[in-house]
């Protein structure tokens, strides 16, 4: 089972409570995860992708009342499982007392380097998802590359969870790449990869989801074996890492570019 712990503090409260509950259930594995020092809906919102992504349960500790309400409605239209650990003893003492709660994240903390660093590179990965800043190619640990549908975002922000600055850049036959990608080292270039099959399936559920048709040029077979194509012949002349993420986790493709990298994740 996978638990998120997202917080606008060092989220030891959060942790503390999901840590507690859990272990009376003494049959189950629980991969925890951190996410401290969240207080802006578009980290935010990159974190939930993941959450969904996983299929994760949510402990979360938001003093910010629209940004625990955003987390609430995400769970409650994606079927997920959160609680919120911090609303609801705010309403009671504000009932209780008559008085209105400060709203200040991080009033009780317990702040360290490891917590910095960490908010840090969440920071990171938002600014440099989906090519959006091409000089920070230079400045990432890792450059994650993939065409459409093949879990950069979700993976970037797990790998900065780490402690790890990523950047991704979606690629494909009409995407201009910026000159930047060539004067990376290509040690730290990770391609990934999917089966046509699978693409068109996940493709296919998008389009769903947006509603519009399944059938579209974008979620055919012919488009997405083109894409895939000229995605293994840029890794070729990369020379970098290919990983075809079919069947695999975040967690799992996470561990194959650490352990691959020699990356160091404490």
């Amino acid at each position: 089972m996978n638990i998120l712990i997202i917080s606008d503090s060092s989220g030891a409260t959060a942790f503390t409570i999901a840590k507690t509950a859990a272990s009376q259930f003494t049959n189950i594995e629980v991969d925890y995860k951190r996410y401290p020092f969240i207080q802006t809906k578009s980290i935010l919102k990159g974190i939930l992708k993941l959450a969904l992504e996983t299929n994760a349960m949510i402990f979360h500790t938001l003093v910010n009342p629209e940004l625990s309400k955003y987390v609430y409605d995400f769970c409650k239209e994606n079927k997920l499982y959160e609680f919120d650990c911090i609303q609801k003893p705010l309403y009671l003492i504000s009932q209780k007392m008559n008085m209105k709660p400060e709203i200040i994240p991080g009033m009780v903390h317990d702040l360290n380097n490891q917590y910095f660093n960490r908010i840090s590179a969440i920071e990171f990965a938002v600014t440099n998802d989906d090519g959006k800043n091409p000089t920070g190619l230079l400045q990432a640990d890792i450059v994650i590359l993939g065409i459409s549908r093949t879990s950069k975002t979700p993976l970037s922000l797990y790998l900065a969870n780490q402690n790890i600055k990523v950047a991704n850049l979606p690629i494909g036959p009409g995407i201009q790449l910026p000159d930047e990608i060539w004067e990376v080292d290509k040690n730290k270039i990770i391609g990934l990869t999917n089966t046509v099959t699978n693409l068109k399936k996940i493709r296919k559920e998008r389009m769903l989801a947006y509603g519009l048709s399944a059938d579209t040029p974008y979620s055919s077979s012919e488009y997405i074996e083109k894409e895939i194509n000229y995605a293994n012949d840029l890794y070729k002349k990369l020379s970098c890492i290919k990983i075809n993420v079919h069947n695999k986790s975040i967690e799992e493709t996470a561990t194959v570019i650490t352990e691959s990298l020699n990356l160091n994740t404490d």
